[in-house]
């Protein structure tokens, strides 16, 4: 979602030349393939420990640039590639060191013939099932949904106790096959004022494996990044409201239940002082959080530290580990997709 709700500009002139190609078409070589990305932003160290993170004297890059919103990064093992949405462009976008940026999917999350007539129609978050299936959270189609070979979507969850979802944002995949994904109202016209609203709150949801839906908790405003401890007892989940603008952590049961949360950060004083809100996260083996909010990416220790801060200078909307062994931070900010190296690596091998 875009933590500030703007209007759709045209792309700023490009620091790296974007072209998109068709879907499966390759686009031209961009001109960073000769010239070395450019650096975005800064490195705030708040407690040294952040260097056990995040190498000193390693910039955040710009990859690409040109989005409207960029979001839901992740990273495709397999092909050594990275997926996000440009969730306005109703868009996925495929970008390879070799091959720069393609258009890999469009549309992207909303599949209607009626003219859209939101600002967000397109998918948000992406993951890749265990089959090795993309799913996408589908903000226009009100759905989680998953990629066919021939191009199809299937539909996985799109209502809860026979009344539609908000727009589902972002979500996550345990060990168990069972998905967990966030449903705020950013992907409706109206936001939460939206006539065609059906639920009167803003859940986290459980899909089990055999595709029963279960709302988990309803107590957040605005759930948003959604991401699992390396041990998979604590969830942690974004709550993108500027008026509380916090991260949750919540106890798993053993029946994937969620019990009794607390907040183990709040950001809400830097709210309107630095760009963006609490959107998306990811979490390292070691249980380092990546936590796109207020000014860039605020790093987090397991014990809830904040140890420091990549800011961007711009409203950041979401993070993936990736890259060949898993180190690689890929950032997802406003018009610009960028990478930072670190000393970290992602949960569970490629994806």
């Amino acid at each position: 979602m875009r933590p500030t709700r703007r209007i759709a500009r045209a792309s700023a002139a490009l620091t790296i030349a974007l072209l998109c190609s068709p879907v499966g078409r390759q686009a031209p070589a961009q001109e960073a393939s000769t010239v070395p990305y450019p650096a975005l932003g800064s490195i705030e160290v708040k407690d040294d420990r952040l260097r056990d993170v995040i190498p000193e004297g390693e910039p955040l890059r710009i990859l690409a640039s040109g989005f409207e919103w960029s979001e839901g990064p992740v990273w495709w093992g397999e092909k050594g590639a990275l997926l996000f949405s440009d969730i306005p462009r109703n868009t996925v976008f495929l970008w390879t060191e070799a091959g720069g940026i393609q258009t890999y999917l469009k549309p992207s999350g909303y599949t209607g013939s009626a003219a859209f007539t939101g600002q967000e129609p397109g998918s948000n978050g992406l993951l890749f099932g265990p089959d090795g299936r993309l799913i996408l959270c589908q903000h226009g189609d009100r759905r989680v949904s998953r990629l066919g070979e021939d191009g199809s979507f299937e539909t996985l969850a799109d209502a809860y106790d026979g009344k539609r979802l908000n727009s589902p944002n972002d979500a996550v995949l345990k060990s168990d096959g069972s998905l967990y994904f966030t449903d705020p109202p950013y992907g409706l016209p109206g936001n939460v004022d939206d006539p065609e609203k059906e639920l009167d709150f803003q859940g986290v949801y459980r899909l089990s494996p055999d595709g029963e839906l279960t709302l988990l908790t309803e107590e957040m405003s605005r759930p948003n990044g959604i991401g699992f401890s390396p041990d998979e007892k604590t969830l942690y989940v974004a709550n993108s409201d500027p008026e509380r603008a916090i991260w949750m952590a919540f106890p798993v049961n053993e029946d994937g239940t969620l019990g009794e949360g607390k907040a183990f950060a709040d950001v809400t004083d830097r709210v309107g002082k630095l760009k963006g809100l609490p959107d998306g996260l990811a979490v390292s083996r070691d249980g380092t959080i990546f936590a796109t909010g207020p000014g860039g990416v605020l790093v987090f220790s397991p014990d809830g530290t904040e140890l420091g801060a990549i800011l961007t200078g711009e409203a950041t909307a979401n993070c993936t580990l990736g890259g060949e062994d898993g180190s690689t931070l890929f950032v997802t900010a406003d018009m610009y997709l960028c990478r930072i190296p670190t000393k970290v690596t992602r949960i569970g091998g490629g994806e």
